[in-house]
């Protein structure tokens, strides 16, 4: 390797993409190809960081393997930049296996980093919480050990410990500034930000006020009973109902918990729940219906009784009723809640993080477009969307994730 790709290289790892192109820029050969491949990754330019990161996958030899492998971490890097979450993972752990074969134990590290966010970014906590068990951050320089600790916080965030993400946050910090790179500083910045927004809305006796996740955390360990209108669950007592495939059990329940202690009156929960205006006695027989269901499903958290005007909500093992919303209700909150993590996703991204059809998830793109609310830059494949954050809030409770006791 020659002295301008070994500084190339320098450049790249201390974070100065233009240092790096500098030396590399009007090379052709396949490691200038990877240089510059990574430097225009770290610049945003990453349509053109990907077509060149493939021209040198090519361009090294059959017995270049561990560059061609580095070729391959870097590709999965720009297409997690990207949000392109469909990017072959197979393809990743082989890179993986001949960079740990060849003592490039860095780099291997690096490519089971990548894995574990994409991981976290599609909800699947288990196995990240798995895989990253199995990495010792101790024996990484500081920007791995930076990543490592904001993907316990991602975790954390998502299951909502916020003693254990603002734990990890601190080490990160730590270790982004040891790393001197001025992206992962940020990153980390923008975590910080993110634990210290509004991640929900509470509602309790026709009052309305934001909470941070810490208090989230409390308000779930506390004797209320919560309708959370984020993941569509009724929990209390250390107990919880899940109405994610219940639609009109949880539009039910979520009208009864607003009003609560007061009751609704039958014509209200005939509209909400059936999306209708008339309130005949076929609808009325049909609401006695479902709300029988809901007792049965709430047993023994809570009860349903009949008023002279409608029903109301009678706790059973709670001193209260209150209702967790969203911080900002959209129709396509999902959406918004992963775009708002200020990256440019494309729509088959979106669609597996969401665990939608990719054209389910287009339509609301198309829909949210043409409303102002999220634009697109690039064509074909390459089509990328965005929105800007809404300032002050997060969206923690909106990613995907489990759900708890569901």
């Amino acid at each position: 390797m020659d002295s301008l790709i070994t500084a190339a290289a320098q450049a790249l790892a201390a974070g100065d993409p233009l240092g790096a192109l500098d030396r590399v820029a009007l090379r052709e050969d396949a490691p200038a190809l990877a240089l510059r491949g990574i430097a225009m990754a770290q610049l945003g330019d990453l349509a053109r960081a990907k077509a060149l990161v493939r021209r040198a996958v090519r361009a090294f030899g059959p017995k270049e393997a561990v560059a061609r492998a580095r070729c391959i971490v870097a590709e999965a890097e720009i297409a997690l930049a990207s949000r392109d979450l469909g990017w072959p993972v197979n393809a990743l752990d082989a890179a993986r296996l001949v960079l740990e074969a060849h003592g490039d134990l860095t780099n291997a590290a690096h490519a089971r980093y990548l894995d574990i966010r994409r991981l976290l970014l599609i909800g699947q906590l288990e196995e990240a919480q798995e895989k990253l068990a199995r990495l010792d951050p101790a024996i990484l320089p500081p920007s791995l050990r930076a990543t490592h600790e904001l993907v316990v916080a991602g975790i954390a965030m998502r299951r909502l410990h916020s003693q254990t993400a603002r734990a990890a946050l601190a080490r990160a910090e730590l270790a982004a500034r040891q790393s001197g790179i001025p992206a992962l500083m940020a990153e980390v910045d923008g975590a910080v930000q993110l634990l210290d927004s509004p991640a929900a809305r509470l509602m309790s006796r026709g009052q309305e006020r934001p909470l941070l996740i810490d208090e989230v955390e409390a308000l779930l360990a506390s004797t209320s009973l919560v309708v959370d209108a984020c993941r569509y669950v009724v929990r209390g007592a250390g107990m919880s109902v899940s109405l994610s495939t219940r639609p009109i059990l949880f539009t039910l329940a979520r009208a009864l918990a607003e009003a609560w202690p007061d009751d609704v009156p039958r014509e209200t929960l005939i509209t909400r729940a059936f999306r209708l205006k008339l309130s005949d006695e076929s609808l009325r027989a049909r609401l006695r219906v479902e709300i029988g269901r809901l007792r049965g499903a709430l047993k023994p958290l809570a009860g349903v009784t009949a008023t002279r005007r409608g029903f109301v909500f009678v706790p059973q093992v709670s001193s209260d009723v209150v209702l967790l919303t969203p911080p900002v209700e959209e129709k396509y909150a999902a959406v918004y809640a992963l775009l708002c993590d200020g990256e440019a996703w494309s729509s088959s991204g979106l669609a597996l993080a969401l665990g939608n059809s990719q054209r389910t998830v287009q339509r609301a793109l198309d829909t949210l477009a043409a409303q102002g609310k999220v634009q697109s830059f690039g064509q074909g494949r390459a089509k990328r969307w965005l929105t800007p954050p809404v300032p002050g809030f997060a969206t923690t409770l909106l990613l995907p994730v489990p759900l708890p006791g569901g």
